[in-house]
């Protein structure tokens, strides 16, 4: 019998960001592009009968091209998963959606293969961004307001050690290729093979403790259109909640900041700072590991301080890296050294922010059974934040020709999540 607070149920639900984190590190941030790089160098890509001179461009829109997707059919397909009560259903349709796109990343060997790499990194990121609103949504309905705080953090803590553990392992790979008896082409690939298994092999954990349709709904036939309906409902109900629909506003703030940090950072490390790839790779697993150790530490900050002291907390030091690293000049002596610091300072409120976000938002829901539909508003806030902060990033850079100056505009937008935040009045559960 499903049981809300049932602590099995919650650590299996926290398991999938250790199934689906490899992902994000492995695919969206270190490997992926660094091989997309080493294939497309100094060539002319052809992709939909158009010749892309610039191949990092293409990568770049393809990606913004599916967080756009996301964003428009998660809400709808969220309105249909919460009148169904089928948000396993899709969640499971994402994740092999995802999973499965990886693996035929296999198939990218090659200048002739470029369309592959770029369909199954769209098929890839939809798959992972549209399986996250409905994993997200099960929060409010498997733990207690009080154990919500713990169980996000543990999530991400899942996240970031199952996702530094088979980056080490794929760094092996393309490290040492002879010792395997492969080239680094092979490596990389078979890397990309490692990721889908591991985020659908161990997604299986969660699937079989997750509960299916826990409110019992019996839809009838014309579900789509009543999942329609469920929509517009939720909708007029975030914007009769001040407090909600405020923190959503800061929520899409911060996330232009700290999305658009995380894109780049590795492209400001090596454009702005002149660093190597090997700079780069151990700054993204201190930045990893450091995360582990601020999810934690934040969890128990906001136990006692409340989520919004702890959220105020996490953006002024936010701010702070963005006036280091406006700081930071490739001229400088020991500049590696200081990016790995700032590298652990970002670290520390990464997993923190992240985690934080999630379980606030779900503590200020009202009683509802849409949970995957206001989970998809959560998420399209997300997306279009990154959409933003990539556009003005790119736009500063274009003006100035610094990034920089970039880096320095994306306070800007934490101080006034910062604001945002300070209007939010106290709830019962968060405070």
């Amino acid at each position: 019998m499903y049981k809300i607070g049932d602590q099995k149920v919650i650590n299996s639900w926290s398991f999938y960001d250790w199934a689906n984190s490899v992902y994000s590190l492995v695919i969206s941030t270190a490997i992926f592009p660094l091989y997309y790089g080493a294939v497309t160098e100094n060539k002319s890509v052809y992709f939909l009968g158009i010749e892309w001179e610039h191949p990092d461009s293409l990568y770049s829109y393809a990606l913004s091209f599916s967080f756009l997707i996301v964003a428009l059919i998660s809400p709808i397909l969220s309105g249909i998963a919460d009148y169904t009560g089928s948000k396993k259903k899709f969640m499971k349709f994402f994740c092999w959606l995802g999973s499965l796109s990886v693996m035929n990343l296999y198939f990218f060997d090659g200048v002739e293969t470029v369309w592959l790499g770029i369909v199954f990194s769209v098929l890839a990121s939809i798959g992972f961004w549209g399986s996250l609103v409905f994993y997200n949504a099960y929060l409010p309905e498997i733990a207690l307001p009080e154990q919500q705080d713990k169980a996000s953090a543990r999530g991400f803590i899942y996240g970031y050690s199952g996702s530094v553990l088979l980056l080490i392992v794929s760094l092996i790979l393309i490290l040492k290729p002879e010792k395997f008896g492969i080239t680094t082409s092979m490596a990389s690939r078979i890397t990309f093979v490692l990721v889908g298994i591991w985020w659908l092999g161990f997604a299986q954990i969660t699937f079989r403790k997750l509960p299916n349709d826990i409110y019992n709904k019996r839809p009838e036939k014309d579900y789509i259109w009543k999942g329609f309906k469920e929509l517009k409902i939720v909708f007029r109900e975030i914007k009769g909640y001040p407090t909600l629909y405020r923190f959503l506003i800061s929520f899409f703030l911060l996330s232009v900041g700290v999305q658009t940090i995380i894109l780049m950072a590795s492209i400001f490390g090596a454009t702005e700072l002149a660093l190597g790839q090997v700079n780069l790779i151990v700054t993204i697993l201190l930045i990893q590991l450091v995360a582990i150790v601020g999810a934690y530490l934040f969890s128990r900050l906001s136990g006692r301080k409340g989520n919004l002291f702890a959220l105020k907390v996490t953006l002024i030091i936010w701010g702070v890296v963005c006036f280091c690293a406006f700081l930071l000049d490739k001229s400088q002596e020991h500049v590696a050294i200081y990016f790995y610091g700032l590298g652990a300072l970002l670290g520390f409120v990464l997993g923190a922010i992240q985690s934080l976000t999630r379980s606030t938002y779900s503590k200020m829901l009202p009683e509802t059974e849409d949970h995957a539909t206001y989970f998809s508003f959560y998420d399209v806030t997300e997306k279009i934040a990154i959409v933003l902060g990539t556009l003005v990033y790119g736009l500063l850079f274009a003006i100035t020709n610094s990034m920089q100056w970039s880096v320095l505009c994306l306070a800007i937008f934490f101080l006034a999540s910062f604001v945002v935040l300070s209007t939010l009045k106290k709830t019962k559960h968060v405070r």
